[in-house]
């Protein structure tokens, strides 16, 4: 382990970072008087901190490396999302509500969950009274998010050209992407064709939100959480607020369009950019996903209906819909209560968020695609049961999956259940003295590793994590990025032999 190289990469990060964050203070000074804030502090010394941070470990880097090996990549993205959420904290620390809210000022221990929350585009919040805060704060805590749905590291490959040929080891091991049906010659073009339409994207989102009425900072803080599929917004109501509108209909089906557009793999649509439009044709995941969030979203809209009726059937079946793609995309926007409707239906959004979306997008969960291999592959036994001697396959996507690949999708998926039990028994341990139930333990890792923002029980979308002990909102925290790194980029850091020098 070469640790000049980690340290010079991580400098850079933190340097990137600082900018995004110094720009948020600067808005503070572009509002009226009336509304100016200490945000433009807050953010300006943190970005200034997060600056002379990453000219430190620039100075500690010096020297030329023409090459990154992959554990120097996998130690640049664990430890540069553990230093993105430590250091996007900052003006969540410093940073105070307006007087007279009865909102209270962030510990350092809420700070770094809702840092986390935003760099992992995860969206829980301990915030009680979201529009007790600076705007400036607010529209920091939204570009976290839009920063950490497409993965700050693929940002950083993709606007850092002198990386040269150590971009491979980082894109390949940010673990929403990976390349192998990509045939761009360089890696650091296909991040810089990704970030392309990420940018269009969100500028497509933004134009059509501001069409429908609403005003400048909430049509940019919304886009920037709807397109990283996030789902910070800088409304109490989230996007129940709207629902009242005349068009409030139209802004749920527009927002929920790029909450589905945007759990599709990106390498898709840098394929079909390169007109390989029969890659349509062989998209399973993606035409899962519609097929899964149609489905969920009829049978509660059905369930809801025999149990508790009602005269506007077509608000019902909004709701049921914009609920369903928010949960299952892992945005975690709300426009009802889900708590509120029959039991089971809160169980199939469970299984939703944890199922997640595409591989290679922003969501959070499993992935369809290893849900699949896991479907496929039980069904393939059920059928050796009976025809021991049947030679039979699986295909993801068109292609056909090599047995080490079915192994390790298998191992995958057993750790990240083990890991997620373990963790709801240690978050039921910590928070003994606010004697939560079984529910609510289970909905707060749920809501944190599966990057859903709300959960279940205590946590669900009415609610928010105020509550919770300190130290638990520590390991939440950690819990966030274990989930939107998955598992292996995170847990490799605690192994003390990936550290050796050689």
């Amino acid at each position: 382990m070469r640790f000049k190289v980690v340290a010079k990469l991580l400098g850079a990060l933190l340097i990137l970072l600082s900018l995004f964050m110094l720009v948020c203070g600067l808005y503070d000074l572009s509002l009226d008087k009336s509304e100016q804030t200490n945000g433009f502090f807050a953010l300006s010394f943190g970005g200034g901190a997060t600056f002379l941070s990453g000219v430190v470990f620039l100075l500690l880097g010096i020297g030329k490396f023409e090459k990154i090996s992959r554990r120097e990549g996998i130690a640049v993205v664990g430890l540069g999302w553990l230093f993105s959420a430590f250091f996007s904290a900052i003006p969540f620390i410093i940073c105070e509500p307006f007087a007279g809210s009865g909102e209270p000022k962030l510990d350092i221990f809420s700070a770094i969950f809702e840092a986390t929350s935003g760099i992992s585009a995860t969206g829980s919040t301990n915030l009680q009274n979201i529009e007790a805060w600076p705007k400036a704060l607010l529209l920091w805590r939204g570009l976290t998010q839009w920063l950490g749905g497409l993965g700050i590291l693929v940002i950083f490959v993709a606007v850092m050209s002198y990386i040269g040929l150590g971009a491979r080891s980082l894109f390949r091991n940010e673990s929403s992407f990976q390349t192998g049906e990509v045939s761009v010659s360089r890696i650091r073009d296909t991040a810089m064709v990704i970030l392309k339409i990420y940018l269009l994207l969100t500028i497509v989102c933004g134009l059509g939100l501001l069409a429908m009425g609403f005003t400048p900072f909430d049509a940019l803080a919304h886009t920037l959480t709807t397109v990283s599929t996030g789902g910070f917004s800088p409304k109490q109501d989230s996007i129940g607020y709207y629902s009242g509108w005349g068009n409030g209909w139209l802004i749920e089906l527009w927002i929920s369009a790029f909450m589905l557009i945007c759990s599709v793999s990106f390498l898709v649509w840098v394929v079909l950019l390169k007109k390989r439009w029969n890659r349509l044709r062989s998209e399973e995941e993606g035409r899962f996903f519609f097929g899964w969030c149609v489905g969920v979203s009829l049978l509660i809209f059905g369930g809801i209906m025999i149990t508790q009726g009602g005269d506007d059937w077509l608000l019902i079946l909004r709701q049921a819909w914009f609920n369903t793609v928010s949960i299952a995309s892992s945005t975690g926007y709300a426009v009802a209560d889900y708590t509120m409707w029959p039991a089971y239906t809160e169980y199939l959004l469970l299984i939703s968020v944890t199922v997640g979306g595409c591989s290679g997008s922003t969501t959070g969960g499993l992935k369809v695609s290893r849900f699949l291999v896991i479907l496929r592959t039980s069904l393939e036994e059920v059928v050796r049961a009976f025809r021991p001697n049947k030679v039979a396959g699986i295909q993801i996507n068109g292609n056909r999956l090599s047995a080490d690949a079915k192994r390790q999708i298998i191992s995958f998926v057993v750790l990240y259940i083990l890991t997620f039990f373990v963790a709801v028994a240690i978050v039921g341990m910590m928070e003994m003295n606010n004697g939560i139930d079984v529910d609510t333990a289970f909905g707060m890792v749920m809501a944190t590793m599966s990057n859903a923002g709300p959960g279940i029980g205590n946590v669900g979308p009415a609610d928010n994590f105020s509550f919770v002990e300190p130290w638990t909102k520590l390991f939440l925290s950690f819990m966030m990025i274990v989930g939107r790194l998955e598992l292996y980029t995170i847990f490799v850091l605690f192994v003390p032999s990936f550290w050796k020098r050689y």
